[in-house]
Parts: C-alpha cells; structure tokens; sequence
C-alpha cells in the first residue's frame, strides 16, 4: 500500500509540474471584415518554441503564410505585430484578440490604417476515418462555353476549339459546384512569365507559374506559401503540361508532368484570397485569371464519397 500511495503522490506531482498548454495554441480560422462588402479570409497558427515562447504563421486578405516570430499571450489576450508582405502600408501589421468559450475576436490593423475586425474558430482537422471510395470521372468544361462556372469580377475568360483562354488579367473563374475529396486533372499552358493558380475547395492555392526548375514554396505545384515540390518536373513555357491532384481532408498528392512532386502531405491552412475560411465545408474549383494571360483545357475530377 505504502507503495502505491508513492507512487501516486509522484504522479499528482509529476502533473503538477507540468504546465497546462495555453489554449491559443492550435490552428485557427478567421473571416476578416474589410470596410466594405464580404468577409475576407484568414488564418493563423500559433505553437511552442521551446518551454515558453509562442510562435506562429499568419494569413492576412492576400500572400501566403508569413511567420511570426512571437505571439504574446496573457490571460485571454492575443497579440502580435509582423512587418507587412503584400500590403501597401505605412506601418506593421498588428493583431490584437481575446479568446473566448473557444472563439477569437479581435481585429487586425495594417499601418496606420482603421482597423478591421474579424473572428477565428478552430480549424478542423479534416482526419478521414476511412479512404474515400472513387466515382467516375466528370467533365468540368461541356466544350462549347462557360457554363458551369462564374466569374469574379471582369471577364476575360472565353472557351474555344478545346482551351478555355484568359486573354489577360481580369476575374477569377469559379466553378458553380462545390466539392469535398476529389481527384482532379488539369492540363494547362502558360506564357512565358505566365501566372495563375488553382484553388482546391477555393481555398489552397496548386500554384501555376513559369518558374523553371526551382522548388520553392512559390514554385510550380507547390501549395502556395507551404508545400515545395520535391523534384524538378516544369515544361517550357508555351508547352502544354499536366497537373493530377488528390485531396482528401488536408492531404494533397499533386503529379507534375508525370511526376510526382508532393506526396500525401498536409496543408496546414488556406492561402491568402481563398474564397473562405470555412475548411470543413465542400468548396468549388478556382482558376487564378487576376495575374496574367493563362490556358486550361480537358479539366476532370473523380468525386470521392
């Protein structure tokens, strides 16, 4: 007994020594309220360095995570200031919020401009009990126009003989469907110094991009801002290449070419100007058509259930 009693007065103080993880710390998802119109999208990590520092990652309106070297946490206020990315600002970026019943609210200020409020919720960890089992794959384009899709903002977007065309940077285009586990295929074609992106779910950003053999986060098929390719595989300019992608819950296979350049990795969280911050809904198709002149043809996807 006299045993027993040991060891569980060392285990009560075993626990006692050990502190409990502050409660920001996990991943979470944020709709930012510009000055005028829809929430925006954003997102934010927050983890351990070390016994006692709290770092992160951080998506704003636009870009790709940044990293934040330290966020301070101090009873349920968050607070943390990075120098801006894509922003055009007089000054840091600074988020300040109270965490809540499990909830953020805070706002966040760009320089010296006023500041915009937004909230976080948790971000699912989109875990698949079991492998989806696969449909029959199913056109997206019909081969004679745009029906089936949308367009964000001016149109420059035309389907002719087989390509669907951006003739120059204007809108997004946006599938009218929405989509949860899929297999897509893409073939596409860009200029030289051509930019555009596909959206899995509106939300994480397949980048397409003339960037040679580099293997960057910013490079052709990485998920832009947190996934590089593995191996060099990038066409010419002016060639047509293939794209093929898995995504199940957060876990992305993406073959270039014929090669496969990021295998059943995870995406941490969505790239800046998804459509929404809503990762736990299905969510549509987008083809990047605000950078420059850009070509897509025989687009198909394999619907898992």
């Amino acid at each position: 007994m006299r045993a027993i009693a040991l060891f569980l007065a060392a285990a009560a103080y075993a626990m006692m020594q050990t502190p409990t993880p502050p409660a920001i710390i996990g991943r979470w998802d944020l709709a930012i309220q510009r000055p005028n119109g829809p929430p925006n999208s954003g997102w934010l990590e927050v983890r351990h360095s070390g016994t006692k520092t709290l770092v992160g990652s951080f998506v704003g309106l636009s870009g790709s995570a940044r990293p934040v070297s330290e966020v301070q946490f101090t009873g349920s206020e968050v607070r943390f200031t990075i120098p801006p990315q894509w922003e055009r600002a007089d000054g840091n970026v600074t988020v300040t919020a109270r965490l809540e019943n499990d909830r953020l609210t805070g706002a966040m200020t760009i320089g010296s401009a006023a500041p915009m409020p937004f909230t976080g919720v948790r971000a699912p960890a989109l875990r698949r009990k079991a492998p989806p089992q696969w449909g029959k794959a199913e056109p997206l384009l019909n081969g004679r126009d745009l029906a089936g899709w949308h367009v964000l903002g001016a149109n420059e977007w035309e389907f002719a003989d087989g390509v669907l065309r951006n003739r120059k940077s204007g809108g997004n285009l946006v599938t009218d469907q929405a989509f949860d586990d899929f297999k897509l295929h893409a073939e596409f074609r860009y200029p030289k110094d051509g930019n555009s992106g596909i959206y899995l779910r509106g939300r994480y950003e397949v980048q397409v991009a003339d960037t040679g053999d580099a293997l960057e986060v910013d490079s052709l098929g990485a998920i832009y801002g947190y996934l590089e390719p593995s191996d060099p595989a990038a066409g010419k300019p002016g060639e047509w290449q293939t794209f093929d992608v898995t995504l199940i819950g957060r876990m992305v296979t993406v073959v270039l070419n014929g090669t496969t350049i990021i295998s059943n990795r995870e995406i941490p969280g969505i790239t800046g100007a998804a459509l929404d911050s809503d990762e736990g809904a299905p969510g549509p198709l987008l083809l990047q058509g605000d950078h420059t002149a850009i070509e897509y043809r025989n687009l198909t996807i394999v619907r898992g259930r």
